[in-house]
């Protein structure tokens, strides 16, 4: 068995993810669920893409966050004439007027601050898309033959509406692969919209204050990686990626019938550490079933592709991914018994 994790990290992490709910409360009402998503992310040291339609407050979220954590904040309209230097930089020339000796010196683009907000990124052109694909993976942008790499911590956040698909290029699934979570941000309730009103037509809400510096963040970063993970908790994960796999041993007939891509390795990577995340964010040392089950819709719902007649009956991936789970036995001795998920574990 894996030790649990060390109880100082848990104590920092719990702690902070409370001080930053504290500050965001005093701007952001209700979106529990996405603020806890990118929190998650955030820890991991990965990427999240939010779609919803406008007017739900993104912007505001990702603006605040960003100030909540002391940490430099870029936002990027995506546009269909953005191009890539737009975003990364350019090589400008400079002539020393005491010598007269030109040279070179690069002026860096607005990628190059802690957390960058891409709003609308399926509004720009696949190049654009690319040269942003580079960053979030390998973090570090290219001009010419030069690389410079991105300040750390690094975090993108991108959006998407739902609404409006006229003149937008669409993500490409290896560049979807790369955000560790598709966040829904969704209507509030009447209660939060009642407040939202209230507190929006008044007089302007008290400052945010930074609770954590980036030394911080990557310190807490690391701690995440350092929690350590049960081989059934791993095995859980692996079960509900392996199970998308269309025509693969040991996946049911419904999978197969209503999906014609499943998730890849990625998937389960951002499953087993977001899970250790999101246990530590709770004040717990140890990863549960409850981590990777809560965290399976938002890892996986851009992972997969649903069949076109599926699709017209109305099946979302999400419908597919609570399926799986609803059929994957959540104690270790019932799934590994199980003959299906033998087959599955086998393959």
């Amino acid at each position: 068995m894996p030790h649990a994790a060390d109880a100082s990290a848990v104590d920092r992490l719990h702690e902070a993810h409370d001080r930053i709910l504290d500050q965001l409360a005093r701007v952001i009402v209700g979106q529990q669920a996405v603020i806890e998503e990118l929190l998650i992310s955030l820890f991991s040291r990965s990427h999240c893409l939010l779609e919803g339609v406008p007017g739900l407050a993104k912007t505001l979220l990702v603006s605040t966050l960003a100030r909540s954590l002391d940490l430099s904040f870029s936002r990027i309209q995506f546009t269909p004439d953005l191009m890539p230097a737009d975003i990364i930089g350019t090589d400008v020339l400079e002539e020393d007027r005491a010598t007269g000796q030109r040279q070179t010196r690069f002026l860096e683009g607005p990628l190059f601050a802690n957390v960058v907000l891409a709003d609308e990124i399926n509004r720009t052109p696949p190049k654009t898309q690319a040269a942003l694909l580079e960053a979030m993976q390998e973090r570090q942008v290219s001009v010419g033959r030069t690389r410079h790499a991105l300040v750390d911590p690094f975090f993108v956040l991108a959006t998407q509406n739902p609404i409006e698909q006229e003149g937008t290029y669409p993500l490409p699934e290896a560049q979807q692969d790369r955000f560790m979570f598709k966040v829904f941000v969704r209507y509030p309730s009447f209660a939060e919209e009642f407040e939202i009103a209230r507190r929006t037509t008044g007089l302007p809400a008290e400052e945010t204050r930074p609770v954590l510096s980036a030394a911080d963040i990557i310190a807490l970063q690391r701690s995440v990686r350092e929690v350590p993970v049960s081989d059934h908790v791993v095995r859980y994960a692996l079960a509900l990626v392996r199970q998308t796999r269309c025509g693969e041993p040991g996946v049911p007939d419904f999978v197969s019938d209503q999906l014609v891509w499943g998730a890849g390795p990625r998937a389960v990577q951002f499953l087993v550490v977001g899970a250790k995340a999101r246990a530590l964010l709770h004040g717990r040392s140890h990863v549960g079933i409850e981590d990777v089950r809560t965290l399976a819709a938002p890892v996986l719902r851009h992972r997969i592709v649903v069949g076109f007649a599926a699709e017209s009956e109305g099946v979302t991936p999400d419908r597919v991914i609570q399926r799986i789970i609803e059929t994957t036995p959540e104690r270790e001795d019932e799934l590994t018994r199980d003959p299906r998920f033998q087959t599955i574990f086998a393959s």
